[in-house]
């Protein structure tokens, strides 16, 4: 696709510079040809008091794009017509949203672009908005009628938490998706840390400002001897003050040391490796990346129950979770982080974090949003007080030969692949029980030009689905219709979409099945895929098979992956697979290929591998089985 992500960048400086800065590194990686449009001008002082840019000859916190063009000027709404007018032929513009004042501005670029719902004609690209905060953490009169004007001009609204996506449906948005907020850390790798055995040397890193809690921190800590504390990152208004006045109570004399000021990138590493623990005691908080930096750097976190802390912070294993704004759950904190053995405890229950899989399944959410085909199923555990229907859902895909036909329209397949271009290990239909064979797929999707590898597993059983779309369907027009089940954590629908095919994405944002939900016509589509890491669980299996053997045309193809053996709940076991594999015959779908046989013999040898032995039953083994099935 042609993308044009428009949003702060190098030399602005802060956490939604680097993030924007590092997807549009990664959304190129993926095969996009990527324009990034930022601001040279972004805020006037009264809505940001503090330095917005990196010191002149300062580091940038990420590595810049190259290209970045700097055209946008708060003062100058011209710019923003100018760079809009520019990206008519762009496929999706991505707006990256700050904060509310900003908003009128990006709605004059989205219409001077020719945004669908902006614009007079109703065509021209598809927009993305990505809310970092849908209100700031201290909002003001007027913020929440200038973010529902957003919601109704735009085609998608990506968010960080489902407390987000919940406030996003609430101020109007239409379509919300949510997707964790991947790393763009800032600092480069660990340094060395030197020795220190004692009470905890704790770090609250970044803007001081008054949601963070750092007053807080502080008071607790004139009740708990022992422990220190260092502040490094600029002061904000009144928050600041107050700190530098909590510093001067005598019973914290000797433990609290004031770093005021911006903290540039290549010191970093070296403050965290002089603490021993991250302090993020926030009050309020949507997503952040804070607790993946001090896992990065070895450091456990004492974080509140806001945002996403709870879910990245392991309460006992690498960190201390309290309740926010709760000065007595700090102090029985801090009095366990005042003893050594507990902070040895803590630090080496730490664990590095993953710093690739979340942004491929980031981009691959991207893509799906931004295709024209991409359809949402609202999580119902957001919205506890409506019943469920099915109704927008089903107008939306009883349209899906028309959604796939006018995403065809608008982007030309990048790779001519064909089936003779595969080698005959890539099967429709097969066993995954090694990783060597994960990585041999990898290999050859880079070989052959498919953007957004990730993954090993979902790139195994992406290219067999694709030899399944090129050999099976015989589709050379790249005209066939495709329901993809399989997530953005699969790149099945942007290796379709490279070559030449318009997948309809189905994205869950919640736990219930879409199959209570399909309103198809009978024999409407060509091809159905469910595939890792969405995949089919035991149970979904009949269910999926049904679905295909009615909603697929003659010679149609189900393609999904299932794991096999081992314990897992939502696994099968050889002689269960089997039985799938006999009642799909039964429904009038086909197996493409064989199992028979070559099945128990791959399962074994996965055993073998896993173990490091021979002879070991078949059924304890674990594999993932890609099954490819058609219609007669």
């Amino acid at each position: 696709m042609r993308v044009a992500v428009v949003g702060p960048t190098h030399p602005y400086k802060g956490g939604v510079a680097s993030h924007t800065t590092t997807l549009a590194h990664e959304l190129s990686d993926a095969g996009h040809d990527v324009r990034l449009v930022s601001w040279r001008h972004l805020y006037p002082s009264f809505l940001y008091p503090g330095e917005q840019s990196v010191p002149a000859g300062g580091a940038p916190d990420v590595e810049p794009f190259p290209g970045t063009e700097h055209l946008l000027s708060w003062a100058r709404p011209d710019t923003l017509v100018r760079a809009g007018r520019a990206l008519r032929d762009v496929d999706v513009v991505v707006v990256v949203h700050v904060i509310p004042p900003v908003v009128p501005l990006h709605l004059l670029l989205l219409r001077a672009a020719g945004v669908g719902r902006t614009s007079s004609t109703g065509r021209g690209p598809r927009s993305v908005v990505i809310c970092h905060n849908v209100l700031p953490h201290e909002p003001h009169p007027g913020d929440a009628a200038i973010m529902r004007g957003l919601f109704a001009r735009v085609d998608a609204v990506v968010v960080h938490s489902g407390e987000q996506a919940r406030l996003a449906r609430e101020l109007g948005a239409s379509h919300v998706v949510v997707s964790e907020l991947p790393p763009h850390l800032p600092g480069g790798a660990p340094v060395e840390r030197p020795a220190h055995r004692g009470p905890a040397r704790i770090l609250a890193l970044g803007l001081v400002r008054g949601y963070k809690g750092i007053d807080v921190l502080m008071r607790a800590m004139t009740r708990v001897p022992g422990v220190s504390l260092t502040v490094a990152g600029e002061m904000w208004g009144d928050a600041g003050a107050q700190i530098r006045e909590l510093a001067q109570d005598p019973r914290l004399a000797g433990r609290v040391e004031i770093h005021g000021g911006y903290v540039p990138a290549e010191r970093i590493a070296p403050l965290l490796a002089d603490h021993d623990v991250l302090a993020l005691t926030y009050r309020s908080a949507t997503a952040s990346q804070n607790v993946l930096l001090a896992h990065q750097h070895g450091l456990p976190a004492l974080a509140s129950r806001v945002g996403t802390f709870a879910e990245q912070v392991r309460d006992d294993v690498d960190g201390l979770l309290v309740a926010p704004d709760d000065e007595d759950a700090l102090v029985t904190a801090l009095e366990r982080l005042a003893d050594p053995d507990e902070v040895e405890r803590l630090r080496a229950g730490v664990r590095p974090p993953d710093l690739s899989g979340p942004w491929a399944r980031y981009v691959g959410t991207l893509e799906a949003v931004a295709a024209d085909g991409a359809v949402a199923i609202p999580d119902a555990s957001d919205r506890p007080d409506e019943a469920p229907s099915a109704a927008p859902f089903a107008r939306r895909l009883g349209a899906v030969r028309d959604l796939a036909q006018a995403a065809r329209r608008r982007r030309e397949p990048r790779l001519d692949l064909r089936d003779r271009d595969l080698p005959d290990w890539v099967r429709p239909t097969d066993v995954l029980g090694v990783d060597d064979e994960a990585e041999a797929a990898h290999e050859l999707a880079g070989s052959l030009g498919l953007p957004g590898r990730g993954d090993r597993i979902a790139g195994w059983a992406a290219l067999g689905a694709v030899s399944a779309l090129l050999s099976v369907g015989g589709d050379t027009a790249r005209s066939a219709t495709v329901l993809d089940f399989s997530g953005p954590g699969s790149p099945f629908a942007r290796w379709a979409r490279s070559l030449g095919y318009a997948p309809v994405e189905v994205e869950l944002s919640g736990g219930r099945s879409p199959f209570d939900l399909l309103d198809l016509d009978t024999s409407s589509l060509d091809v159905i895929t469910a595939l890792h890491p969405g995949g089919a669980a035991a149970g979904d299996v009949d269910e999926l098979v049904t679905v295909a053997s009615w909603a697929l045309r003659a010679r149609g193809i189900l393609v999904l992956t299932v794991a096999v053996g081992g314990s897992d709940d939502d696994a099968v076991g050889p002689a269960d697979l089997r039985g799938v594999i006999a009642r799909a015959d039964d429904a009038g779908l086909a197996l493409v290929g064989d199992l028979d046989g070559d099945l128990t013999a791959r399962l074994r040898r996965a055993a073998d591998v896993a173990a490091g032995t021979s002879g070991r039953d078949a059924e304890d083994a674990y594999a993932v089985v890609r099954l490819t099935l058609r219609r007669r």
